[in-house]
Parts: C-alpha cells; structure tokens; sequence
C-alpha cells in the first residue's frame, strides 16, 4: 500500500474515533430544564415500567425492568439499552446501594436479583424464592427487603432470612438509621376491621417490631422514603405516600404533617420519592395519579413547606430515578392509560422552569388561541438546534474524508 493510502486509512480511523466521542458527548449534553423522550425499551410491553434507577455514581447509567420480566441497562443515560437480563417473573423494583459501589438488587414476583458490577451482570440470591419483593432499604451493616410475606433482611444481598412481620404484606420500607442499632420503618395495607393505617418500627434490625399508628389518610402505604441527615439533630426526615396522600414526620414517626391537600399538593397517591445528594430539604416526589389524570413530578427546595410542579410531559408517572448530582438528572417512566404506552424521560434539573413535551391540556380549560408562529426555515431551525456544534463537526470529518479521497485519486494518476 502507498504511503498515501496508509495516510487515507489513519486519517479515516481517526474520524471514526471523533466519531464515537461525539456519540457519547451528544448522549450527555442535556438542554438544561426539558423534558427529552429516551430511546423506548427494547420489545417494550404495553404495560406500565414500575422498576428505574440511576448509578449513585455515574449519572448516565441507567436500569429498567419490565413485566416479561427483562433488565435492561442503558450507559449512556437512555440514548441505547441493552437486554442484561431475561426472565418470566414481573421486576417490581431495581435499587443501587447508596454505599457499596456496583451492587445493585432488583426484586421480582418470584424472588430477587443481585448485581456487583452496576448492573451488568445478574444472580439469583438465596432466601427470597416465590417472594413478592416490592422494596430494599440499605443500611451500612445490612440490607433490608419488603416482601410479602414481612421483613427480610441481608449482610451481603445475596443470602436472604425472614426478619418479622411474616403476617403482613409489606408495600413500602425505609432506613431511618443507617448505623448500627439500624431504625427501619415498614409499611401495609389498613385491616378492615382496625382503624388508621398500620405503620411498623424496629429499633434492632428486624429483631423485633412496634406498630405505629399515625393520625395519617388512606387504605394503603405505597411509599415510605427517608432523607439524609439534617445540619443538626439525628432524626432523618420521613415521607410517606398512601394512596390518598403524602405526609411528613420529623419525629421518627410518631406525629406526620400533612403535605397534600389545601393546595400545597393533589390529593392523590405518592407512589415515588428521591432526595437530592445528601440535601434533607430538598428532594422530589412522584405519582401516577390513580387513574385520575392528578399524577406527576414536584419538587421542594424547602422541606416540603412548598411544591413546585416539574410539568411532566404525561400525567401517570410510574417510576422515578434522580442522580447523585447538585444539579440532577432526573429519570421518569410515564404510563398512558388511553394507549398503553409506556414512555421514558429525563430532564437535567438545573433550576429553570421545566420546558418540552406536555399533555394537550382540555377543551373546556383552554383559553383564547393564539395565532401560530410564522414558520421557520431550515436554516433557522438548523442554527437554533442544540445540535449545531456537533452537525459542524460532522461536516467537517466528512470535508476532511473528500479532500483525503481526492488527493489519494490524484496520487494514483500520476
């Protein structure tokens, strides 16, 4: 091969590296404040994604499950997913531990799934088989799962031993405390026959349990989240969701505000809460609305004293995931019941008003319509579009590529 032709390979390998690069940079380059659609699942059902987490340390993987029973992962923050696991029991949940790098737990209709190497690979864990597993909690010297058939509790997640509450179906669990004796809060259905609904405490790792009962609305607990550490004081922050509502307690659960209702927040049901890096004032909560078109994403910034709407592009959120960031990416699946579609979202919250897709909003609510914007040309479109940097240099590769070919021509002519 002449020299020339030697130059012409290397120069072309060379743009294929740009070229990769330039993937992987327009994969994270989220505009700040919007809504954008992620690429669907592969082979995606038309029933709701209930499972989505985010890698604590690498905000651009992603994990989802679905009901055919796959897992999915994405590593570069939902631009492409990759099948990582097939099975045949519905995933419920998928957790990253907030301490041990890599580990991952996802829980099924059937058991449990564990990861050590951020989802990429999976293994069936011991102890859980024909569980119903809805929830892991961490603690430093363990992890905790809500089943249904009660508590069970793990060193290491892979091997699994009942820890109370056989009796109950556990819809919701949490840490209140991280460290040895370990606090853990769990949460059911209300009996018919009792009055208010069953909150249970244990100040020993599941060694024993007291029922809680606070002055708190609804039939049934669908989520129970605690925050980080405030500046002074041991107490973490407790949100709890029913299906009629979410509530707060800054007393280890035994008093709860209402933080839903009188125009703070629909009275609806709070499936999904996530905080905000280790900030206990700020964090997100998340709802599907039951059905009744009340669903979606809110933020405070100020312990739940006021919410604002992160305007979601459909109503029924099913899953929430927000990444270890001061600035996070916030992760969402959405569920159109009309449909049956099922859609994921990411938007990079950097403060602003949340901008893109939304829900067309009612005939009957709509107001005056305002004429339509004159139509911009392609050219207008083209140097207004966030991808601009990257058509540039695209263009470029492919000029260099022309004149390499043209010289390599003119070579052999001689």
């Amino acid at each position: 091969m002449s020299l020339l032709g030697q130059r012409l390979l290397a120069t072309i390998a060379a743009l294929w590296v740009v070229a990769f690069a330039t993937a992987g940079a327009l994969a994270v380059a989220l505009p700040d404040s919007t809504w954008i659609a992620l690429t669907p699942l592969p082979n995606q059902p038309r029933t709701p994604i209930f499972a989505l987490a985010v890698d604590p340390s690498n905000n651009q993987v992603v994990l989802a499950g679905d009901s055919q029973g796959a897992l999915l992962r994405s590593a570069n923050g939902g631009g492409a997913w990759t099948v990582v696991r097939t099975g045949k029991s519905y995933i419920t949940t998928v957790s990253f531990s907030p301490f041990t790098k890599g580990v991952v737990l996802a829980g099924t209709r059937g058991g449990a799934l564990l990861s050590r190497d951020g989802g990429a690979t999976w293994l069936t864990v011991r102890g859980l088989d024909g569980r119903v597993v809805r929830v892991f909690g961490f603690a430093l010297p363990l992890i905790a799962a809500g089943t249904d058939h009660g508590v069970y509790t793990s060193t290491d997640g892979s091997s699994w031993s009942q820890a109370g509450l056989a009796s109950r179906s556990i819809n919701a669990l949490a840490v209140e405390a991280i460290h040895e004796p370990v606090r853990l809060v769990a949460g059911s259905d209300a009996d018919v026959s009792a009055s208010g609904l069953p909150l249970y405490q244990s100040l020993d790792a599941g060694l024993s349990w007291k029922q809680l009962a606070p002055a708190i609305g609804g039939t049934i607990v669908t989520r129970l989240a605690a925050g980080p550490l405030p500046p002074t004081g041991n107490i973490r922050p407790l949100v709890v969701g029913t299906n009629t509502g979410l509530f707060a307690s800054k007393d280890n659960g035994t008093t709860f505000t209402a933080l839903s209702g009188g125009g703070l927040l629909p009275t609806t049901d709070y499936t999904q809460a996530g905080w905000i890096t280790n900030h206990y004032d700020r964090y997100y909560v998340a709802s599907d609305g039951g059905g009744s078109g009340t669903g979606g994403v809110w933020k405070s910034s100020n312990a739940g004293q006021t919410f604002s709407s992160m305007r979601t592009p459909e109503a029924s959120v099913t899953a929430l995931a927000v990444s270890y960031d001061e600035k996070p990416i916030v992760y969402i699946a959405t569920f159109k019941p009309s449909t049956h579609t099922a859609e994921l979202w990411a938007l990079h919250d950097t403060g602003g008003i949340p901008q893109g897709p939304s829900t067309s909003p009612s005939p009957l609510a709509s107001g005056a319509r305002k004429p339509s914007p004159p139509a911009r040309s392609l050219l207008d479109q083209l140097v207004a579009s966030p991808e601009l940097p990257y058509i540039g240099l695209g263009l470029g590769a492919l000029a260099v590529v022309l004149t390499a070919v043209v010289a390599h021509l003119r070579g052999r002519q001689r």
